[in-house]
């Protein structure tokens, strides 16, 4: 969780395009009707990918980073625009993604990163991304409307209370969703024949296709079990079926591209690569560990209900009982006013009617609590409010339940949320550290299920690390084989 100010957004930026016309496509050699020019489109890139970079940091790695360019403008080298200058960032994200700006800025998430386990599988998510380049998709879409917009999408829909998030209403844009079945299979032939040029077997993208499919297919399951609907990635996932006959063709098409009898697929140097590397949260945005939540740069700790799921996003931490029928919240922002709590709530979070309302004390932190109607994902609700004052910040307590006949239901859990909030301690600061990705070589004994029992991934392990490996839903490892673990 990282802390957002509020009342904020992101600045707008209006594409005005002023030369109507046809551009030639770098791919079919056929005319577009296109609305901006091609040094538009860079310039486009370039704003966008500080916008993202700004609302979210790229990885820490130089190593890894370094690598990961290099493999990209080998692919790149190969395709129809290899005189634009490609950038390969990894974003410093849990979510599943890859996503290609306009102009050659292109963007895969440390949480993509993780489930891949050869560098052919590396090259066919940059191959792909440089096809959305090499096409002009996000041109002939024209489905860029503002980087705010971008950004929002990138970061993901908000879903818990009103009032403790700024990112809410904020639009999603192609870039990030996916460009549709036709411009998505576009991207897939042009990255196998890339794939193919550079010495990768074009066969690769069929086994992204796999990892994204599992990893769609886990995510419908998730939601099932807690009743919300699932989160929606990259139009890789949804662009066609693991057996499309279409996709199976574009890619034994680009057989013909080959350079050589051999291919490169490099699994071991590409999983000593990820050795190191950071799996779930980090340690700037906190760390989740049983049902409490650690954040060693902001140096606190909160205690949520046991049994609850905690999921920590960008803007604020949420979680839910079994039942999916409460949720508690916290967010963080600066304070900007010498007004007290109980202002802090009508001023800021623009609260109206408040009820309930009464000074709140905590390990010598002042605050405020009261209850006011206000939106969840169920519909307006009484929504109790803990508002905490701590140096030159306010945190902001959330929580309500589903049931319009209990309102309360879950008022003395969400108190005891807020009530559990303190300064780390000297053991605390040691779990505020991240978990990363380790390799292993296994043993006739290795099972899944007993790696998940000593796992410290928070939720659903043993389904986390079969898909890491590539062996969801029901694989186990073969002796002698490198697996990634996490600890």
């Amino acid at each position: 969780m990282r802390y957002l100010s509020l009342p904020g957004t992101l600045p707008l930026i209006f594409l005005v395009f002023v030369i109507h016309g046809c551009a030639t496509n770098p791919v079919s050699g056929g005319s577009d009707f296109v609305l901006m020019s091609e040094e538009q489109e860079i310039a486009l890139g370039r704003e966008y990918s500080a916008e993202i970079i700004k609302d979210m940091p790229l990885y820490d790695d130089p190593v890894l980073a370094k690598r990961i360019q290099a493999i990209g403008e080998q692919v790149a080298a190969n395709s129809h625009r290899p005189e634009l200058i490609y950038r390969f960032s990894v974003l410093d994200s849990t979510d599943v993604n890859a996503f290609a700006l306009p102009g050659g800025y292109i963007y895969i998430t440390r949480g993509l990163l993780a489930y891949l386990n050869t560098e052919a599988e590396l090259a066919a998510v940059l191959g792909h991304e440089i096809g959305h380049v090499t096409a002009r998709h996000s041109v002939r879409q024209h489905s860029t409307a503002t980087a705010a917009g971008l950004v929002a999408a990138v970061l993901g829909a908000a879903s818990g209370v009103q009032g403790a998030d700024t990112l809410a209403n904020m639009v999603g844009t192609a870039i990030v969703r996916g460009y549709g079945r036709e411009h998505e299979l576009e991207a897939d032939r042009l990255g196998a024949e890339y794939l193919a040029k550079t010495g990768y077997d074009p066969d690769a993208m069929l086994e992204i296709i796999g990892i994204l499919k599992h990893q769609e297919e886990f995510e419908k399951l998730r939601a099932e079990k807690e009743d919300r609907e699932p989160k929606a990635y990259h139009g890789l996932f949804a662009s066609h079926p693991e057996n499309d006959e279409r996709l199976q063709e574009v890619v034994k098409a680009a057989r013909i591209h080959k350079t050589g009898s051999t291919t490169r697929t490099n699994r071991a140097g590409f999983m000593q690569a990820l050795e190191g590397l950071t799996f779930g949260d980090s340690e700037r945005d906190g760390i989740i560990r049983d049902n409490r939540f650690y954040h060693k740069e902001l140096d606190f700790a909160v205690a949520f209900p046991q049994g609850w799921r905690i999921e920590n996003r960008p803007e604020k931490i949420i979680a839910r009982p079994a039942e999916n029928d409460g949720l508690v919240q916290l967010s963080v922002t600066d304070r900007n006013r010498r007004i007290s709590p109980r202002e802090f709530m009508v001023k800021r979070l623009q609260l109206e009617n408040l009820e309930r309302g009464e000074p709140f004390s905590n390990h010598g932190l002042t605050g405020y609590t009261a209850v006011a109607r206000s939106k969840t994902p169920w519909g307006t609700r009484q929504v109790r409010y803990v508002v905490v004052y701590r140096d030159q910040k306010a945190y902001i307590f959330a929580g309500a339940a589903k049931d319009k006949n209990s309102p309360y239901g879950y008022d003395r859990e969400i108190l005891a949320t807020a009530h559990s909030f303190h300064t780390l301690g000297q053991e605390e600061k040691k779990l505020a550290s991240e978990e990363k990705i380790h390799v292993i070589r296994t043993s006739s004994a290795t099972r899944y299920r007993a790696l998940a029992d000593t796992s410290p991934i928070a939720n659903y392990p043993e389904e986390q690390l079969r898909m890491l490996n590539g062996h969801y839903p029901d694989g186990e490892p073969t002796p002698g084989e490198f697996i990634k673990i996490v600890r």
